[in-house]
């Protein structure tokens, strides 16, 4: 399927996207929010309500381990409101939630680093007679 849509003309603002795709918002920008040190019994839902006393959650994301699907201690949350997500942090961090004290901060931006994959085979590799 192809979409088409008008082209600006020089001086004139570009076409909003919003039409086209509705899933796009614009000028949205979401405080992401680390939380660390968390009990592995800790739900969304716990993280939530510690949050939500402070302003509104678009969400929050508690990181697992792939292989065994158990918390890894750590979550993520984002708050759309830059004060309310500030106030927050000052507000939740060194709180409890399910008998630990936790570690609250806003989350450093996810640095691109190569990813492991296939590796080398490590020695002197096959073939050769030495």
């Amino acid at each position: 399927m192809r979409i088409s849509a008008p082209v600006p003309q020089a001086g004139e603002d570009p076409v909003p996207l919003a039409p086209f795709f509705p899933s796009v918002e614009r000028n949205v920008t979401v405080t992401n929010i680390y939380v660390g040190n968390l009990s592995f019994n800790a739900t969304e839902e716990d993280i939530r309500q510690a949050f939500a006393e402070h302003g509104d959650v678009a969400s929050v994301s508690i990181v697992t381990d792939r292989e065994t699907g158990r918390s890894r201690g750590f979550a993520f949350v984002e708050m759309p409101d830059g004060e309310q997500a500030k106030t927050a942090i000052e507000k939740v961090n060194l709180t409890e939630i399910d008998g630990r004290s936790i570690t609250v901060n806003e989350a450093r931006p996810k640095r691109d680093k190569p990813r492991g994959g296939g590796g080398g085979r490590g020695g002197r590799g096959g073939g050769g007679r030495w």
